[in-house]
């Protein structure tokens, strides 16, 4: 088939080009419709984008079942972990490896073992067969449970692997996650450890809270705009920098998705452009962050902070995109949104453990309630004389009749065959009180899980104050929240060039072509510059190596956005023989690269003085003007 650039009613056609016969034209709609919709939501579903319930996706779901499929409490290599993930996930081992790479760099989920990498300096992690892991304390608390899991079967049916993880934490918050699949894309950014939980516990209690991200790589954050995660909103991070001296600068802590290799080639980039004067740069980071920074003798430390922040990635700025799937479909949901619904699923989970430990200690009332029956009565005897089973049965089960009624359900065939199986020696043994002691625990135990369930909420608020209590030690917020000030990047640029001007031919720039002409003034590679003709037009331009505005250049220099304090003082005459005026005004709300008039613009006016006052002072000026 040859593939046929026309459109036909905005489908794509192919052409049967063996026959080219009439007719042979079929069209792609239904493949485009069906296989690329097949494709973009099996990677929405499937790899990207993490599910709301457990926070986590296929992959990082599939390892951690695996490691809980193979844990004894001792590590596993980690080659070995992805051995056994394959047998869930069908994509390979290179994809498992780095999934479990960056679980266990979050150091919550994973106990690890080796080097495995480092999230400060970009290192990557040694290979599966050097390293190794298992499961955290947390996560065997906190994320497995067989009873509450939902199974459905492994992409070959050899085996059983969970739909979603009954995790009774807000793991995705937590953790973070940055996902793109097939038109959209997912970035959660992680929050704090202990904050998560009193939230959860304030939106179990009715109250008010407010979540806002905490980076692992510590570093200041600036959260006025961040839209409770969603899309729109964005968080400004800065590193940590101190002055260890006049002329020493240190980073401490550095922006969330950076690395200190990536801050220093940023810094030597800037200084290499002429944006900050630098002497010297080194990284000295182990275990904590120390990038050392030795400032130009002739340049200010305050400003070279500023200028780090404006043209270095010592700060940054992300923007959150919360997307997460929820009933099988991708959902837009904000962080407060998410921390609701993971708070209500914890109780919901909790619930579900309270009634399936109530059944089962009902079961264990049951069977120790007919078991006393059946020794105490000594109805074991009735067993004596029947030569077959079915016989025995009847007989113990006829035994039983008066006293079914001190039992809370139905004696069942089940219960009857397990009776007949007791040893013997089980039953010579046999003690009534510690027996009438172990049901009374029993049915103490059963009237609490009672209570609880009547109180869910009181119960699960108590719960998260236990991992709290148990967990949340050594887990303190690392990013300090701010307001910054904007920095104007043309401020605290270096000035690393100089600006030149032909008045007559109408240039200007700060290239080699523009040496010989008249020099104007110093300025750096980034600033504006008003540039003025006779006749009072005038324009805001970003400078550049060479530049054309009009023949007869009057003035020109460097512009200042919104700056109130340059006042530009004007006398000109108002057309070819109007009156002379005179004109005093700043120049500040203006449009690049558009004209403006500094006259009234009527036709031939002539600008006969012009003075620039930086300082918004009044200035006394004598002119004599000649007819």
């Amino acid at each position: 088939y040859e593939i046929m650039p026309s459109l036909v009613g905005s489908e794509m056609c192919i052409r049967d080009s063996l026959t080219q016969e009439e007719g042979g034209v079929r069209k792609l709609t239904g493949m485009y419709k069906n296989w690329f919709l097949d494709y973009a939501s099996y990677v929405i579903l499937e790899r990207a984008v993490p599910h709301v319930e457990d926070g986590l996706k296929p992959v990082q779901r599939r390892i951690l079942h695996a490691m809980k499929v193979v844990d004894d409490g001792r590590y596993n290599k980690v080659a070995n972990i992805v051995g056994q993930t394959m047998q869930y996930h069908p994509h390979g081992d290179a994809s498992i490896k780095d999934a479990l790479v960056q679980l266990g760099q979050k150091d919550l989920l994973i106990d690890c073992q080796g080097n495995w990498g480092n999230i400060l300096t970009g290192d990557e992690a040694a290979a599966g067969r050097y390293i190794e892991a298992r499961l955290s304390k947390f996560a065997n608390e906190v994320v497995f449970n067989k009873k509450t899991t939902e199974w459905m079967l492994t992409y070959d049916g050899r085996k059983e692997e969970p739909v979603t993880l009954p995790i009774k934490f807000p793991l995705l918050l937590a953790q973070g996650s940055d996902g793109i699949a097939v038109g959209l894309a997912s970035k959660i950014l992680p929050h704090n450890f202990v904050e998560l939980i009193n939230a959860c516990i304030a939106h179990l209690q009715g109250r008010e809270f407010q979540l806002y991200p905490d980076f692992p790589t510590g570093g200041m954050a600036d959260v006025s705009r961040y839209n409770d995660g969603l899309r729109g909103g964005t968080v400004k991070v800065r590193a940590k920098i101190s002055k260890i001296d006049k002329r020493t600068l240190a980073i401490t802590e550095i922006p969330y998705t950076t690395t200190t290799e990536s801050i220093k080639d940023s810094i030597i980039k800037a200084n290499d452009k002429g944006k900050i004067k630098i002497r010297k740069v080194d990284d000295n980071t182990a275990d904590k962050v120390e990038i050392v920074i030795q400032v130009s003798p002739d340049e200010s430390s305050d400003k070279t902070i500023d200028a780090l922040y404006a043209f270095t990635d010592c700060e940054v700025s992300i923007a959150p995109n919360s997307c997460v799937i929820w009933d099988e479909k991708p959902h837009f949901l904000g962080v407060s949104e998410i921390l609701r619904r993971s708070a209500e699923h914890t109780k919901s989970l909790l619930g579900l453990e309270l009634k399936i430990r109530l059944g089962e200690l009902s079961e264990a009332w049951h069977a120790a309630s007919l078991e006393r029956i059946f020794i105490e009565n000594k109805l074991y005897q009735l067993i004596e004389g029947c030569r077959t089973r079915e016989a025995a049965y009847a007989a113990v089960d006829k035994g039983l009749e008066p006293y079914k009624n001190q039992l809370r359900r139905e004696v069942t065939p089940e219960d009857v065959q397990r009776l007949t199986e007791l040893k013997f020696i089980r039953i010579s043994r046999y003690d009534s009180e510690r027996a009438d002691n172990e049901i009374r625990q029993i049915e103490q135990e059963m009237e609490n899980t009672r209570y609880h369930l009547d109180h869910l909420t009181d119960y699960a608020v108590a719960y998260y104050e236990r991992i709290r209590e148990k967990y949340g030690k050594g887990r303190e917020r690392r990013t300090e929240l701010r307001a910054f000030d904007s920095i104007e990047a043309t401020k605290v640029a270096v000035t690393n060039a100089k600006l030149y001007v032909d008045r007559a031919e109408g240039f200007f720039g700060i290239g080699k072509s523009m040496r010989d002409g008249e020099f104007v003034c110093d300025c750096s590679d980034i600033d504006d510059v008003i540039v003025m003709t006779r006749d009072g037009r005038y324009v805001i331009t970003k400078v550049s190596d060479k530049a054309f505005f009009d023949k007869g250049i009057y003035y020109i220099g460097v512009f200042k956005r919104n700056d109130e304090r340059t006042i530009y003082n004007v006398l000109y005459r108002d057309g070819k023989n109007g009156p002379i005026m005179m004109k005093r005004c700043p120049v500040k709300g203006i449009t690049r690269d558009k004209e403006y008039q500094l006259t009234k613009g009527t036709p031939k006016s002539e600008i006969l003085y012009l003075s620039v006052n930086p300082k918004a002072k009044p200035r006394l000026s004598l002119i004599h003007i000649s007819e």
